[in-house]
């Protein structure tokens, strides 16, 4: 027996099946998330609703304007899947309401769907991502397909559907000012959508959203002009060099710190944006700095990758060192802080579990 061969760990064959499961497991559901994936682009589960419930996979197929071949095979993965049932006498395929009202547009709950969109845009950049592994550069915007649409689609349920009755209040007289007239500020607005829809509550006030991607104005200026808004303007904008002292009584940003080449920077210069007596309210991202505390955090990994495969990549691309997505709650206090914030409101939403909330003053 020679030293290599007496160094080698006895294998617990009992633990290793226990892995293999837990692999296969993990395989499995990777599938069934990209058929959800097609399953709400192609709204195939809104029309499921609109049936009923359910139908067979012909019926499906109809309503959905689809070919019957593939909804039959989509309907069997998530019928293996747990995600539908079905009744072989009558070939039917249902989706339960409870499951519907979270995957469904206009559901009774938080569509969760709309996440299944992160995994095809994660494939679509494998090529690259294995690139910058191995050199350590970032990837620009730009590069990512449909992330600004997702982003809306999520910021749509998260942010927009509880803004007036749930976010703003918590800013103290806030809506008040906006009521009276004030100006506001939307710091990586992306599409907009709540910017806008402040903007449509409070004609009085006047906003501005800035952006580094040209696409996600265009779309927000475009969808401005269409819904008729006089006191909205957005641009392009690297908010690296925001050089704006004094212009703002309120200032947002929507999980758009993280991404910045230089969180701690960017929010000393919207400190100095602000005018005295300012608010600046501010979501991210609500898990820890450590990755110990984040085990039971929701969808913990599913984050992380996100922060693996766009956020951090994203951030070096700019020439930052990209804190990603679980740069943590302590970070963020810790550099609102030292952007010389002083009483730093903390705040979580039960509708929102993943997202932590700041309400700061000038």
């Amino acid at each position: 027996m020679n030293e290599m061969t007496a160094l080698k760990p006895e294998l617990d064959e009992a633990r290793m099946e226990e892995f293999a499961g837990r692999v296969c497991e993990i395989l499995n559901d990777g599938a069934i998330g990209y058929m959800i994936f097609v399953g709400h682009r192609l709204r195939l589960f809104d029309v499921m609703s609109d049936l009923g419930g359910g139908g067979t996979s012909a019926a499906i197929a109809v309503q959905a304007g689809l070919s019957e071949r593939y909804v039959l095979e989509w309907a069997r993965a998530l019928t293996v899947g747990g995600i539908l049932d079905y009744d072989p006498l009558s070939e039917i395929f249902s989706l339960p309401p409870e499951r519907a009202a979270m995957l469904c547009r206009g559901g009774a709950g938080e569509n969760l769907a709309v996440f299944s969109q992160h995994v095809p845009m994660m494939a679509a950049m494998s090529d690259t991502m294995l690139e910058v592994f191995r050199t350590g550069d970032g990837i620009p915007y730009g590069q990512y397909p449909c992330f600004h649409e997702v982003m809306a689609e999520d910021s749509a349920m998260s942010v927009v559907s509880a803004l007036f009755d749930t976010i703003l209040p918590m800013t103290g007289d806030t809506q008040h000012r906006l009521e009276q007239g004030i100006d506001v500020m939307d710091a990586g607005c992306g599409r907009g959508l709540a910017l806008m829809a402040m903007a449509e509550r409070y004609p009085d006030s006047r906003f501005r959203g800035y952006d580094l991607c040209e696409e996600a104005v265009e779309f927000a200026s475009a969808e401005a002009d269409r819904r008729g808004l006089i006191n909205i303007f957005f641009a392009v904008k690297d908010l690296t060099h925001l050089d704006l002292e004094g212009e703002f009584d309120l200032i947002t940003s929507f999980d758009a710190v993280h991404d910045q080449k230089d969180p701690a920077d960017y929010l000393k210069r919207i400190f100095r944006a602000l005018r005295p007596g300012g608010t600046y309210l501010m979501q991210d991202i609500g898990g820890s700095a450590k990755v110990e505390n984040n085990h039971d955090f929701p969808m913990a990994a599913f984050l992380y990758t996100i922060s693996c495969t766009h956020c951090t990549p994203v951030s070096r691309a700019q020439g930052g060192e990209g804190l990603g997505t679980m740069w943590g709650w302590e970070t963020a206090m810790d550099m609102l802080s030292d952007a010389g914030f002083g009483d730093i409101e903390k705040r979580l939403f039960d509708h929102d579990p993943m997202n932590v909330w700041f309400v700061v003053r000038r």
